[in-house]
């Protein structure tokens, strides 16, 4: 009953409804884009692409874009460059003095560097737009072409994948300033999900028709699945509350009184790098293959094979490895503790027992080693958790992906921050209820 309420209560927001149509609109247009191939191309050879794609990393990436990659989609190349764009531009802003400036200039600033990462995004994509189409040259039949392999088809296909990714980041946006939730998180995480059904269907059908364990290996994964989920939503909302104490405060009520001993916290993340180590190590993930491919001896073979199978052991050993060092780069980036100890000292508090200043930014610092060290070992836990299900209970690869990894973590804090947002605006409805509901206070004669 009090989830309807709730429901009741959303619907009654004429603002929240308006945004959560505008969101699910927006959505329903990228899907609906993600199924239309591009011209030139016979649907009905996409067979072998699909194969292609079914596991490995060609398969994380059509997760990703949620299928519209296997479909030869106008959307083949989702916005996966605009994520690499932003990336990019992140850590740009880490050595050029520039994009130091415009992080300081507030929301001007913001806005030059996303024009910024836009004209980045169109580069990248000029990029990867002639791979995609060569890779499609070297995995379909001549057939599957109908306008033949020439170069004019492969500059409009360009063309045409760098317009799908352009437009699926205007959709984003859109969804942050008229939705609900954030635009571009939202459209990675719906692609994610829309590959869901068709994976526990294969799972079903293995386990079920196939007696590969029956209905109490489905129920079993179900619950290992729903236990990973729960242990993703604690890592994602964990925090360490440092307790602040201010000497003196000055509130407003009507008249001024001085506060003495008010306390409040600073909430550390155990997570405060979120999904960017993964991120980060299934990039770098790509340089061995690469580099190998550029040799035909034995070892370079090997070298391809073991990084090539994702739920491989040598693969998620180095993965692992990777995100715990990535968790702690990212997290020195995002988490400048010397800025908060100067803001703490400007602002008059202090943590107990520490005195203002460097001091404060050292202890900062020193607690941030210790929490990320665990948050950094369960995020590399819950990344290769997939490869651990495959390897203990059989379980198929593309249902095996929603175990953990990038996948399971951006679909749970995509889901809690778009909760968070919705729930903040029922409070404050209930906010403003309350105060129409309250006595009218009496004019004074």
């Amino acid at each position: 009953m009090k989830f309807i309420n709730t429901i009741k209560n959303i619907w009654k927001i004429e603002e929240l409804k308006n945004r959560i149509l505008v969101t699910l609109g927006l959505l329903l247009v990228y899907r609906f884009g993600a199924q239309v191939v591009l011209p030139g191309i016979d649907a009905e050879q996409l067979s072998n692409l699909a194969t292609q794609t079914d596991g490995g990393l060609l398969g994380l990436l059509n997760a990703f874009t949620g299928g519209a990659f296997s479909n030869a989609s106008v959307f083949a190349l989702g916005i996966m460059p605009y994520i690499s764009a932003s990336i990019v531009v992140q850590l740009m802003g880490i050595a050029i003095p520039y994009l130091q400036k415009l992080q300081k200039e507030g929301e001007s600033g913001r806005k030059k560097i996303n024009q910024i990462t836009r004209w980045l995004t169109i580069a990248i994509t000029l990029v990867q737009g002639p791979g995609y189409i060569y890779n499609l040259f070297a995995t379909l039949p001549s057939e599957a072409f109908m306008l033949g392999d020439n170069l004019t088809f492969v500059i409009s296909s360009v063309i045409i994948l760098t317009t799908g990714t352009i437009f699926a980041m205007w959709l984003g946006e859109k969804i942050t300033d008229k939705g609900i939730g954030n635009g571009i998180s939202l459209l990675i995480m719906v692609g994610i999900i829309a590959t869901l059904p068709q994976a526990f269907i294969q799972e079903f059908a293995s386990r079920v028709f196939e007696s590969n364990g029956g209905l109490v290996m489905i129920l079993i994964e179900l619950v290992i699945w729903f236990a990973i989920i729960m242990a993703s939503v604690m890592l994602v909302m964990a925090v360490r509350q440092i307790p602040v104490q201010y000497a003196r405060r000055t509130a407003s009520g009507g008249y001024e009184k001085n506060v003495f001993g008010s306390r409040q916290y600073i909430p550390l993340k155990l997570n405060a790098s979120g999904v960017m180590p993964i991120i980060f190590a299934q990039a770098i993930m790509f340089i061995p293959v690469a580099v190998a491919g550029l040799s035909d001896s034995d070892a370079a073979q090997g070298v391809t094979a073991a990084f090539q199978n994702i739920f491989g052991f040598w693969y998620n050993l180095v993965f692992a490895l990777l995100i715990i060092i990535f968790t702690y780069f990212y997290t020195a980036i995002t988490v400048p503790t010397n800025k908060m100890a100067d803001d703490l000292k400007r602002s008059g508090g202090f943590i107990p027992g520490i005195r203002p200043g460097s001091e404060t930014g050292d202890y900062l610092d020193r607690i941030m080693s210790q929490i990320t060290l665990p948050g950094s070992v369960f995020l590399a836990l819950i990344a290769v958790f997939p490869a651990i299900v495959v390897q203990l209970l059989g379980v198929q690869q593309n249902w095996a992906l929603f175990f953990g990894g990038t996948s399971l973590l951006i679909m749970v804090g995509v889901a809690i921050d778009t909760m968070q947002q919705v729930n903040s605006y029922l409070l404050n409805r209930h906010y403003d209820g309350l105060m129409k509901t309250g006595k009218n206070r009496k004019a004074v004669a």
